[in-house]
């Protein structure tokens, strides 16, 4: 490393680290940044709860490229921040590979909950759980018999999502049909409202009046489209029941909130290990508000909150993709 490559490193550090206490937490946002009113805004909802609760201080970072994840991982463990949070599986192999550096370091990981190291706190969801409550809403309120689902980029946990709802909406109707499409098989899958919206019409083409977008920030594209041709929609991650009152059926929320909140609170005592939020522990969830009170009739609601408690105590069962990247219905 050459004397101005130490410097410029010197230099990054102090613009992470400036005016933070040291072992205070840090956030790194996945892409899409942390105003994407899905995921990222999730975590950003838990890091602000908990400093307005405390008083206390964090330092974020929004990614706008792949090559930054591993140059700000080790940058905020160098300026002394711990815990450090990162949102998304796709800093899964970077984690692995920068955790032992830095042992004194905890960090946590949203949606990876597969690593073993001492330093890590690992937090997976099971939104195939969710994601079959809403597809029981989203059968009930179709009209045409066809419903529809748009993930964001074509990997095994939007895969999850994708049968999840499949199975849900199967539950209620077998023989109703179910759309579905992938934004891309890159992370520019995220941020891309502009195809979400072209797919939703694409599939609205096809018969369908229910929409669920697993997409992040491309999922906003769909919800406005679905708004717009006078179709029903279903949000994610963060309740986006507001965004289109009396448009959006309900939301498929993550308590990705809850597990910032939860890791930033713990601080530098934070419990390690992998750690799994679903239907029994409130960590996934539908969405009921003023928002949606007039379209999530209460027909809808006894039957949703029935499957609720029968997967909560284990009478229900809801097949997990990721486990054999199978889907037992289609």
């Amino acid at each position: 490393m050459t004397l101005m490559q130490k410097f410029l490193g010197a230099a990054a550090t102090m613009a992470l680290t400036a005016g933070i206490a040291a072992a205070d937490p840090a956030i790194i946002f996945d892409l899409g940044g942390k105003f994407d009113k899905s995921f990222n805004e999730a975590a950003f909802a838990g890091a602000t709860r908990w400093a307005e609760e405390t008083g206390g201080s964090f330092r974020e970072i929004e990614l706008t490229s792949e090559a930054q994840r591993e140059q700000a991982l080790r940058r905020f463990a160098e300026g002394g921040f711990n815990p450090v949070v990162m949102t998304g599986f796709s800093f899964a192999s970077v984690l692995d590979a920068v955790a032992p550096d830095y042992p004194d370091t905890k960090f946590a990981v949203i949606d990876v909950n597969w690593l073993d190291q001492p330093n890590v706190r690992g937090v997976g969801f099971a939104e195939q759980e969710g994601s079959y409550l809403v597809g029981i809403a989203a059968a009930m309120a179709s009209k045409s018999g066809t419903v529809s689902f748009i993930g964001g980029m074509d990997v095994p946990l939007i895969q999850a999502f994708a049968c999840g709802y499949v199975q849900g909406v199967k539950s209620v109707n077998p023989d109703l049909v179910v759309i579905q499409n992938m934004t891309g098989t890159t992370p520019a899958a995220w941020n891309d409202p502009v195809k979400g919206g072209e797919l939703t019409k694409a599939q609205i083409g096809q018969g369908s009046d229910v929409v669920y977008a697993a997409a992040g920030g491309t999922g906003v594209g769909v919800l406005q489209t679905a708004a717009d041709e006078n179709i029903l929609s279903i949000g994610v991650d963060s309740n986006q029941n507001h965004l289109f009152p009396g448009k959006v059926l309900t939301s498929m929320m993550k308590r990705v909130d809850n597990a910032v909140y939860e890791a930033f609170t713990q601080g530098v005592d934070m419990e390690t290990g992998n750690f799994t939020m679903n239907v029994a522990n409130g960590g996934v969830d539908y969405a009921l508000d003023d928002n949606n009170a007039e379209i999530f009739t209460a027909e809808i609601k006894t039957a949703v909150d029935a499957a609720k408690a029968a997967i909560s105590d284990g009478s229900i069962s809801v097949h997990d993709y990721r486990a054999d990247n199978t889907c037992p219905v289609k």
